[in-house]
This record gives structure tokens, C-alpha cells and sequence, in this order.
């Protein structure tokens, strides 16, 4: 599981976010969601390493980020909004890399990797480079490369982005494959019905700071809206902040 514990950062002297505690557990999917500069990103980037926090730890399975980032960073496979691809690597040597970078069965990795080629319609690709990708199957490479390795949790920034309607449902059906088979998943995304289906909790950031989390129902109570619907949640939300 994921546990992230008083955790204040941003950018060298920017403060963004500011005493951030929650935690996301084995086998649930957790939806992370908020305006556009409400702190998704820069919660995931800390998450990943990619940011030093000013305060706060960040702990997966016991293993905390601050101790041994190396160990740390492999229990996590992250699907970024915007697709990360070397142009001088083919699609098969993008996989071979993430292979090595997790040191994981070559073997029983490619059965799961051409299974998820296949879904994804990239099993005739393997000896591509990005150069001759659309962006939604660029966006696909990256979704094999993450679930592909069976790391303990999962980090899923606005998923959908540039996918097709098939895709999206390959992609939502991997992710319940996931949390059944007990890894932490947090999501972001800006398609809140998706979410609502998909999420067991949700997280509610706002300036920086956790608004409110919980169930859509125990939201809908916080925000006294009626019926239990993530959008209206979502909208009074924004009217607190005068942004409607």
C-alpha cells in the first residue's frame, strides 16, 4: 500500500501543497481529483521521486522513500497524461528495457506482454519506433509498459487521454484485473463518470490541501449534494473556490 504522511512541497521555493496525508491500500483504486492547479501533479511527482519534499515521508509496502529510493521507485509503474518515449528505441526495445529496469522474468514478462500487445492492437508493431506513433498509441505503449510488471502500485495520470473508445475499454478492464489481484491504484482524470465507476475513494484536493475524502457518498454528504454524483461534488467544490 501507499501511504503518503504530512507531506508539504513544490517547487524549489513555490510551496504547491501543504500537509498532504492519505493512503491508497492493496487491491483498491483510489481517484485523485481536483481543479487544474489544485496539486495532482506535483502530489504524483513527489510520489515518484521526481520532486524532495520540504516535509512529509512517502512509504510503499514499508519501503520509504527517503531510505532507499532505488527499491523505493520499483514497487511503482506509472502511466503518465503525456506519453514518455526514447525515438531512437523500437517498441520491443522499450519493453526489453523495462524488463531490465525492474529485473523482472524476461520469460513469463513477454507472455504478459504480448497478451497486452494483442489487446492494444501493437502485436504486429514490435520493430516500430515513436516516430510512427499517433499519440494514442503512444499512450498505449505506455499502458503495457506499466502493466506489464508487477509492481505494487499503480499510478494512472489521466489515462484516457488520445484513446479510442475500445481502448478506454481494454484499459478500464486491466485496471479492475489489477485491483483484484491486490495492487494499489491511483488515478487522476478529468472524466468523472469513469471515476465514479471505477474508484472505491476519492481524494478531493483543493490549493494544495485535501478538501475532503472518502466514498461518493460520503462526499455527497460533506458537500450536501443530492443524488451521489461526482460532478455536483465536483461543482461545489469550485464554488467554494469562486471559480463557477
Amino acid at each position: 500500500m501507499l501511504e503518503v504522511a504530512h507531506l508539504t512541497g513544490g517547487y524549489q521555493h513555490l510551496k504547491i501543497l501543504n500537509d498532504v496525508s492519505f493512503s491508497v491500500n492493496n487491491g483498491e483504486v483510489v481517484g485523485l481529483i481536483g481543479l487544474n492547479g489544485a496539486g495532482k501533479s506535483t502530489t504524483i511527482k513527489h510520489i515518484l521521486g521526481l520532486l524532495q519534499p520540504l516535509s512529509g515521508t512517502m512509504t510503499i509496502d514499508g519501503l520509504q522513500q527517503a531510505t532507499d529510493l532505488a527499491a523505493y521507485r520499483q514497487q511503482i509503474a506509472f502511466v503518465p497524461e503525456t506519453p514518455i518515449l526514447y525515438p531512437e528505441l523500437s517498441l520491443r526495445e522499450h519493453l526489453e528495457l523495462t524488463i531490465l529496469a525492474y529485473q523482472l522474468d524476461p520469460a513469463a514478462t513477454w507472455e504478459r506482454a504480448n497478451a497486452l500487445l494483442k489487446t492494444f492492437r501493437l502485436d504486429q508493431m514490435l520493430d516500430w519506433f515513436p516516430v510512427h506513433f499517433s499519440k494514442g498509441m503512444q499512450q498505449k505503449v505506455m499502458i503495457v509498459n506499466a502493466f506489464m510488471t508487477d509492481a505494487s502500485l499503480l499510478i494512472i495520470d489521466e489515462p484516457f487521454t488520445g484513446l479510442d473508445p475500445l481502448a478506454v475499454h481494454n484499459l478500464l478492464d486491466l485496471i479492475a484485473a489489477k485491483k483484484a489481484n491486490g495492487t494499489a491504484v491511483l488515478m487522476t482524470t478529468h472524466i468523472l463518470a469513469t471515476a465514479q465507476a471505477q474508484a472505491d475513494r476519492f481524494i478531493l484536493l483543493n490549493q494544495g490541501q485535501i478538501r475532503a475524502s472518502g466514498t461518493v457518498t460520503e462526499l455527497a454528504a460533506d458537500f450536501h449534494v443530492t443524488p451521489d454524483h461526482l460532478d455536483d461534488i465536483y461543482l461545489t467544490m469550485a464554488k467554494e473556490n469562486g471559480d463557477v
